[in-house]
């Protein structure tokens, strides 16, 4: 079986390593995602696994096109009947690059007009559109020149794990901050710190792994609807993972952020998943704390400016901030994922790494720095700055 996984951008080469480890085969990235091979079992493995995927979807066709009328009878040739029941409810996405085609609104009801006409044909029933919380989804993809057809796998996105409560100011994805952190190479056992925690992501997402909880255990998958559905096998296989976790104990996993809301959101986050035990919590300035650890990895989201008037409190943050983890953190490597192109320029470190990835549509950068003992040139002193310092972190 052919599957496709897709996943935030810059994080491709990340979920081909997770698949692999998963045991699937003829794995080949590509933009925006992963292709694999497998079977149902690790179709159910990828689901219940997968950190980094934002879905798992089953491909069950590609063919060539030509108008709007090959695209209604490739989907009408297909066994939709064998596949689920016309009693669940259906949506139909599609998306398309160098499309010759005008309208992928009009090929998109063409593609739901054929799967409920061969419902029709074969049982004189039609499933119904439920365009908000559908039992089954169908993704189409068009190019030039072929039309692919899915079948989603996952049904609510995989980065939807269920254990986040309160989203706080722009929360990053689960997903995009748990390949942030495979990236950083941040392994349990080594400290981390997200000294601007926010609601918790990364916290959350360093506790699942550092206790070997599985992402999906808790949340339901839309291949629990399909005909093909092996309950025994998706039994099996769920705890099995559950009996694998560890029980949760305190790890070296510190959050802080200036804002006592801000922590609030991460307390209720990480008590709803039971993780509150797992981890440190403390309100604090980033600009006046110190590392918890002689060594470890810091990695934070700092806020990026894009609301009015923030620009140039950042500017005189971003200096401040290079001081702190210059002075308070050697021995130490930080990560700071933004996407303001003047944080590199600004806060007087020298990245080591400088890697692409994508929050959404919003290009940004995921800066390394490898701190070692040493002064920096000091900034004078402004009451006003640290003032806005203040109002900016998150």
């Amino acid at each position: 079986m052919q599957f496709f996984a897709p996943c935030p951008r810059g994080l491709e080469s990340v979920l081909a390593d997770e698949l692999t480890a998963l045991h699937a085969v003829s794995i080949q990235s590509t933009h925006g995602g992963v292709y694999f091979q497998g079977s149902w079992q690790t179709c159910f493995l990828a689901n219940l696994h997968s950190r980094i995927a934002s879905r798992i979807l089953w491909q069950v066709t590609k063919k060539p096109y030509r108008n709007e009328q090959d695209i209604y009878n490739i989907a009408f040739a297909l066994p939709w009947h064998e596949w689920f029941n016309p009693e669940l409810t259906l949506r139909v996405n599609l998306a398309a690059i160098k499309c010759p085609l005008r309208s992928l609104d009009f090929i998109t009801l063409k593609i739901k007009d054929a799967v409920c006409d061969k419902f029709r044909k074969v049982s004189r029933k039609r499933p119904n559109i439920d365009t908000v919380a559908p039992d089954i989804r169908i993704h189409g993809f068009l190019d030039a020149r072929q039309l692919s057809l899915y079948l989603d796998t996952s049904g609510e996105a995989l980065f939807k794990r269920g254990n986040r409560k309160k989203a706080g100011i722009a929360p990053l994805r689960e997903n995009l901050a748990a390949g942030i952190l495979h990236l950083t190479g941040w392994r349990p056992g080594i400290p981390l710190l997200d000294p601007m925690c926010g609601s918790g992501t990364f916290l959350l997402e360093a506790a699942q792994i550092a206790l070997k909880i599985p992402p999906g255990s808790q949340r339901q998958f839309a291949f629990e609807h399909f005909n093909q559905f092996d309950q025994a096998l998706w039994h099996k296989l769920r705890n099995k993972a559950i009996s694998d976790q560890l029980p949760v104990t305190r790890q070296p996993i510190f959050g802080s952020d200036l804002y006592g809301y801000a922590l609030a959101d991460a307390r209720t986050n990480l008590e709803a998943a039971e993780l509150i035990d797992a981890v440190h919590l403390k309100q604090a300035n980033i600009l006046e704390i110190s590392a918890p650890e002689s060594h470890g990895i810091l990695v934070t989201n700092p806020p990026y400016g894009v609301r009015i008037g923030e620009k140039p409190l950042l500017d005189s943050f971003y200096p401040k901030l290079g001081d702190v983890l210059k002075n308070k953190f050697s021995g130490w490597k930080a990560y700071i994922f933004s996407a303001d192109t003047t944080l590199s320029k600004t806060i007087r470190l020298k990245a080591s790494r400088r890697i692409p990835l994508f929050n959404g549509a919003l290009e940004c950068r995921l800066l390394e720095y490898k701190l070692i003992a040493g002064s920096m040139r000091k900034m004078p002193h402004n009451t006003e700055n640290q003032k806005a310092h203040k109002q900016v972190i998150v």
